[in-house]
């Protein structure tokens, strides 16, 4: 018993003396000279001088146009590691299988496909031939979405 108090007064001991070994160490680094200034300021009220006849900065960065794939591609790809994960396909497809899904049960039934698709092509066929001609095939295409003329 005795000698685990002993180990322990000793063990104290070597710890304060470590603490003030640190302490003293940092009361010497604050008093340090600082160090010389490298270089002279100049006076506040004057502005410095350069010559800069004959230099010339970097040339700017080219700005490519992006085609029409790639920024169908870009459009899919979120991350821009320039791969298309299946996650990144199909977060584009979600709302428009929400449409289609009618009863909401996350499955879509040949019924609910064929439905949407015979109501797209009755409402093409215009004269009501049952065929569709290049005009009426026209007609469903996507509406594109106009763009804002700013983002105030």
């Amino acid at each position: 018993m005795n000698r685990m108090v002993l180990g322990d007064v000793l063990a104290l001991l070597m710890v304060g003396i470590g603490l003030f070994w640190w302490q003293g160490r940092a009361q010497v680094e604050e008093g340090a000279p600082p160090p010389e200034p490298a270089t002279v300021q100049p006076p506040d009220d004057e502005l410095p001088e350069a010559d800069v006849t004959g230099l010339r900065g970097p040339a700017l960065p080219e700005v490519t146009e992006l085609s029409r794939e790639q920024k169908r591609f870009f459009r899919y790809d979120r991350n821009r590691d320039l791969k298309i994960t299946r996650s990144e396909m199909l977060s584009s497809r979600t709302a428009a299988f929400r449409k289609l899904d009618r009863d909401g049960n996350n499955l879509l039934t040949f019924e609910e496909w064929a439905v949407t698709t015979v109501d797209k092509f009755e409402g093409a066929d215009g004269d009501g031939n049952r065929e569709l001609s290049p005009d009426e095939f026209a007609t469903t295409a996507p509406k594109r979405r106009a763009k804002p003329a700013c983002r105030c």
